[in-house]
């Protein structure tokens, strides 16, 4: 997470701190084929060992774009950790036009962690072709939900997906600053929502996936943030 001034060495302080995660998590799923329950836990730091300069600079000389000064002001290290739990509800309509299946997918969810803690709603419509493969397309948490599994099939398979979700939050480390030292920090909003939209595709035991996400603004002064996602899930 960067401000929007990333040339600027200086401190900006009412824009969002220089911050990186990074992390590993260990997921357990129970799908009882009407609804999902996923419990994960994830651990990491932020600061200076998460390397967010050297990734962001890394990408930027690669793309000839301009390096990001600000990094001296990150937030300082910290180990983290987060858990999370949601559940994912589905019904399929097999009328859907053209001989396509359709459904809606509604979750709920929690996070409680030195890093995130909210709790989210929301709902997901998809339309296309074989929809028990999975739960939708998979995003980099605080998202609306989705599966890294799915089920591998002998042909193509496709679907087109539209979702949004709300979000209650109490804690945000990147807009909160640190837990246990003085940091930058700026005043988060309480109240977020996200609206996406995309495209999955599964041929044989790779899926790729692609989405568009406007997410409102999370932080006073802050602007209505979009950004996009593209992931590739194998199976072995």
């Amino acid at each position: 997470f960067t401000p929007e001034d990333t040339a600027a060495r200086t401190l900006i302080e009412d824009d969002r701190p220089y911050a990186a995660w990074l992390y590993g998590g260990l997921g357990f799923l129970s799908d009882t084929g009407d609804h999902l329950d996923t419990f994960e836990i994830d651990f990491g730091v932020i600061g200076p060992p998460a390397m967010g300069e050297q990734t962001q600079n890394l990408v930027h000389d690669v793309i000839d774009a301009q390096k990001a000064n600000g990094w001296d002001n990150q937030l300082n290290f910290e180990p983290g950790m987060v858990v999370y739990f949601e559940r994912k509800w589905r019904a399929i309509w097999d009328d859907a036009p053209l001989g396509l299946q359709a459904d809606v997918v509604p979750h709920v969810g929690l996070a409680a962690g030195s890093i995130h803690t909210y709790g989210a709603t929301g709902l997901t419509f998809r339309l296309g072709d074989d929809l028990r493969g999975d739960y939708g397309a998979p995003r980099i948490r605080p998202s609306l939900p989705g599966t890294d599994f799915f089920v591998q099939r002998d042909g193509f398979g496709w679907y087109f997906f539209a979702g949004v979700e709300g979000r209650a939050v109490a804690r945000n480390i990147f807009l909160d600053g640190n837990t246990f030292s003085n940091s930058h920090s700026v005043d988060k909003r309480y109240f977020v929502g996200d609206l996406q939209g995309g495209l999955a595709v599964i041929l044989g035991a790779t899926r790729l996936t692609f989405t568009h996400v406007y997410r409102t603004a999370e932080f006073e002064g802050d602007t209505p943030d979009r950004f996009a996602g593209l992931s590739m899930s194998v199976q072995f």
